[in-house]
């Protein structure tokens, strides 16, 4: 026969057991839906902390309170202005009606689904309703300098590139018309993003080699501009250096000419105080230059140029 103490521990340890089974933990970031057999049973559970249920009958069956991720699959779209291009957008969503959420899709991979199902032909709807400057632009912000300094085109340039609906509102679309899509499945879609906009493979290429050929007229337009400088600094060189040249040579002029006008007046002076001794002194430079072992010279004894010569050898 089994002890009373024995039937007491049983006891204590089925009551826990129950009990165990009849509670259940919802954290902050949980609601719950309590089900029997099948059936949604009161209302969820949003508050966090300790609830009671019945055990073994009914269960508890959680699901996120907070921001869910969904990201969608890159896909390819034409845009209004037949570009085709890769798509990828993400979004936030939450479930907001567990009951509404528990007897549609039941669970989060089905929601994903249905989140596939119907924000991916939104976004394919606006984005081939649009230019694809419109879904990459977000607004006519100035742009940079160095993308339209080409004069030749730069206001079609600027022109083509302004927008009259924008990245922001295109989004804001796809989240008008998914939302109410969703709100039977007791979802919100809270935001939807697009990710990623690149050209397809086959249009890569060909943007590329427009891209370098623009920024090669940009380039060639400031070699040709830094040519026409450097042409100018050496022209302003040129004249200058003439310019300097010549002002030196009219000085250095200007200082001989002063310069053989005074010697032109000492020897004048000299001249006029003793006349003889200027002609001996000049006479004897001539002498000089003119009487060497190089050079012959035949005159006349009566000749005035030897009278020096004659006066002293007398």
């Amino acid at each position: 026969m089994m002890k009373p103490k024995s039937i007491y521990f049983i006891l204590l340890a089925v009551i826990a057991f129950v009990i165990y089974n009849a509670a259940y933990t919802v954290d902050e970031t949980e609601q719950v839906v309590v089900t029997q057999f099948g059936k949604i049973i009161g209302d969820p559970k949003k508050d966090p902390g300790i609830h009671f249920k019945l055990p073994f009958i009914q269960n508890a069956n959680y699901f996120n309170k907070n921001l869910l991720e969904w990201d969608g699959d890159p896909g390819q779209i034409p845009t209004l202005d037949k570009r085709f291009i890769w798509v990828d957008a993400w979004a936030r969503w939450k479930i907001v009606d567990p009951v509404k959420f528990f007897q549609t899709v039941n669970n989060r991979f089905n929601a994903v689904g249905k989140l596939n199902d119907i924000i991916d032909p939104a976004v394919r709807n606006f984005i081939t309703s649009n230019t694809l400057i419109e879904a990459v632009r977000k607004s006519n912000r100035e742009l940079e300098r160095a993308e339209t300094d080409l004069e030749d085109y730069e206001k079609d340039f600027v022109e083509s590139y302004a927008i009259s609906v924008g990245r922001d509102m295109i989004t804001q679309g796809i989240l008008k018309q998914a939302q109410p899509k969703l709100a039977q499945f007791g979802i919100e879609l809270v935001d939807v993003k697009i990710k990623r906009i690149n050209y397809i493979e086959d249009v890569r290429k060909s943007v590329y080699s427009r891209m370098i050929s623009e920024r090669n007229q940009i380039a060639e337009k400031f070699r040709s501009e830094g040519k026409g400088e450097a042409q100018k600094i050496l022209g302003e060189k040129e004249r200058d250096l003439q310019r300097i040249t010549s002002e030196a040579y009219k000085t250095a002029q200007e200082i001989k000419g002063k310069a053989d006008a005074e010697a032109t007046n000492i020897y004048a002076s000299a001249y006029g105080r003793d006349p003889e001794f200027y002609s001996f002194v000049e006479t004897l430079a001539i002498y000089s230059t003119v009487l060497d072992e190089k050079n012959s010279l035949v005159l006349s004894t009566d000749s005035e140029f030897l009278k020096y010569l004659k006066g002293y050898s007398n």
